[in-house]
This record gives C-alpha cells, structure tokens and sequence, in this order.
C-alpha cells in the first residue's frame, strides 16, 4: 500500500513541477523549466524507493547496455537499404495502383456502366 502511495505522490511531483511551468508564467523560461526538471527529479528520487521505480531502473541500465552490444549499419548500408525500401514502396504503388485499376474496370461493367 505504501508502494502505492509513493507512486501517485511521484505522479503529483511531476504535475506540480509541470503545473509551476505555468504559474511561473511571468518569470523567465528557464526557472520554469528548472520547475519542470525539479518536479521530474524528486519524482524520480521517490521512485528509486519504491520496487517497482527499483525494477524500472535495472530495465533502463540493461536497456542501455543492450544498445551498446548493436552493431549499427554504417552509412553506406544505411543509404542502401533505404533506396531498396524507396524502390519496394514504388513497385507496390504501382502494382496496387495496376490492381485498383482492374478492380475499378471490373465494377464498372458488372453494374453494366462500362463502354
């Protein structure tokens, strides 16, 4: 129950810092958006408390590490992959465009409207 109670109070710390955005209307942007990143930080803070913050913590460093272990395209197999999915997307259009034609001749003569 407690756990529960630290997750809205979290959510609240959040809304309040987004909520000082905009009280703080009139003063400079960048103490509204310090309220922000304040409101973020003790919700996080909180969070690291509570297990479920704990879990999602250990979810985000093992989600960095994976990252790390990618092997990224460089950018020569990037352009090409990108020029076959352009070149995919072409022939289907066409080949859907083809059908939709087809389909378009088809109806017209079976309601007898055709030439």
């Amino acid at each position: 129950m407690t756990e529960k109670i630290k997750l809205v109070i979290a959510l609240l710390l959040v809304a309040a810092g987004v909520a000082g955005f905009y009280l703080l209307a009139d003063q400079a942007l960048v103490l509204r958006i310090l309220s922000v990143l304040a409101g973020i930080v003790a919700a996080l803070l909180l969070l690291k408390t509570t297990a479920t913050g704990q879990n999602g913590f250990v979810f985000v460093r093992e989600a960095v590490l994976e990252t790390r272990k990618v092997v990224w395209p460089s950018r020569k197999e990037t352009v090409q992959t990108t020029l076959a999915v352009f070149g995919l997307v072409i022939v289907m259009a066409a080949f859907l465009w083809v059908v939709d034609i087809g389909f378009m001749w088809a109806v017209k003569h079976l309601m007898g409207r055709g030439a």
